[in-house]
């Protein structure tokens, strides 16, 4: 997967970051995200996730590097 640098948000060490591709998943476009992994396991339960998808938490200040047209967007 090609993937292009949107922008970060560096906390003590950590960058959780938003990336651009122009390749699609399940045949929908979409952004890749690097933050801190959900490991509570009651979350984790309660979300009763698929097993080909993962949960993780960023800064909402990441969202600042959403394209326009695309903030708030909901599919």
């Amino acid at each position: 997967m090609k993937l292009h640098l949107l922008g970060k948000v560096t906390e003590a060490g950590n960058s959780p970051t938003l990336f651009g591709t122009p390749e699609t998943m399940f045949g929908k476009e979409v952004y890749v995200l690097q933050g801190w992994k959900i490991i509570d396991a009651e979350t984790l339960a309660g979300l009763r996730l698929p097993d080909d998808e993962a949960v993780i938490a960023v800064p909402k200040a990441l969202m600042q590097y959403l394209p326009e047209e695309d903030r708030g967007a909901a599919d």
